[in-house]
């Protein structure tokens, strides 16, 4: 099949030992959400909330942003939000730009445990990838980023821009 046709169907070509993007993104979805389940529950994490602590790690945004990052509607990050503050994880505080908001932080608690938890993450990320060249893993880096820039533009956001009454105090 030419390269511009197998492009466009996104499949593998038989005897290339090539998956095709679909399948290949797919599989890769699940062992590195696989990785981040095994890593969370190891934690005493759901995703979701390990999720939840890893956008914290850079930002303090307002539960309407969590929202919109996590894709979850208000009242379920909220919940989100209530039961990490249970739990020591994080702490809200009212925004300095807009009274009716609030903002969440984590808490030294939340740092140290999504710390530890990224740590973890990243290994088993290392070993997924071991396989592959240092040029290889620039590559993959740079295109997953680019899909993932692209997907949150479309979403509302930039993963890049932090606005400066969301970040760590």
């Amino acid at each position: 099949m030419r390269a511009a046709a197998r492009d466009l169907v996104l499949t593998p070509v038989p005897g290339e030992g090539d998956l095709g993007l679909v399948d290949a993104l797919a599989q890769l979805t699940f062992a590195v959400g696989g990785a981040l389940g095994r890593i969370a529950a190891e934690h005493g994490l759901s995703v979701v909330q390990a999720r939840l602590l890893g956008i914290l790690r850079d930002r303090r945004p307002a539960v309407t942003e969590l929202a919109r990052y996590l894709q979850l509607d208000k009242t379920s990050v909220t919940k989100l939000v209530d039961r990490a503050e249970d739990r020591g994880l994080v702490r809200r505080a009212p925004s300095p730009r807009d009274g009716r908001s609030v903002l969440v932080a984590l808490t030294p608690a939340g740092r140290r445990l999504i710390d530890q938890a990224a740590a973890a993450f990243e290994s088993e990320v290392a070993d997924l990838v071991a396989g592959l060249s240092p040029a290889q893993r620039s590559g993959l880096s740079a295109s997953a980023t680019q899909v993932v820039a692209a997907d949150a533009r479309r979403r509302g956001f930039d993963v890049f821009g932090v606005d400066a009454a969301t970040t760590r105090s």
